[in-house]
């Protein structure tokens, strides 16, 4: 894990409970516009990333490209996660912050 900040602070929102993980509860919390910043791994398939990049895009959420599975499942306690949307405006502003670029939504083609 090369960016522990970005790490300890997605860790943290998880203890707040402010972290949905899973394909399907994510794209749900986007519909819903629960989500506030969707984190999707570099390592996630294409279809994947073209399926959370077009729903975010869609609802107007940020989207961030970072870190891998393995990482980002470890900084959540939890197995390898591919996505995982936080809930929280503030968790989602700390964490946009701590990897040093504003968040846009990218497009995957």
């Amino acid at each position: 894990m090369e960016n522990n900040k970005f790490y300890n602070r997605m860790g943290l929102a998880m203890r707040a409970g402010k972290v949905v993980h899973g394909d399907q509860a994510v794209l749900d919390a986007v519909r819903s516009k629960e989500a506030k910043l969707v984190v999707v791994a570099t390592d996630a398939s294409d279809n994947t990333r073209k399926k959370v990049a077009d729903k975010c895009s869609h609802y107007q959420i940020p989207l961030v490209e970072y870190g891998v599975r393995d990482d980002l499942g470890a900084a959540i306690g939890k197995e390898s996660r591919v996505v995982v949307a936080v809930t929280d405006a503030g968790f989602a502003r700390l964490l946009t912050e701590s990897q040093g670029k504003p968040a846009e939504v990218e497009r995957f083609e």
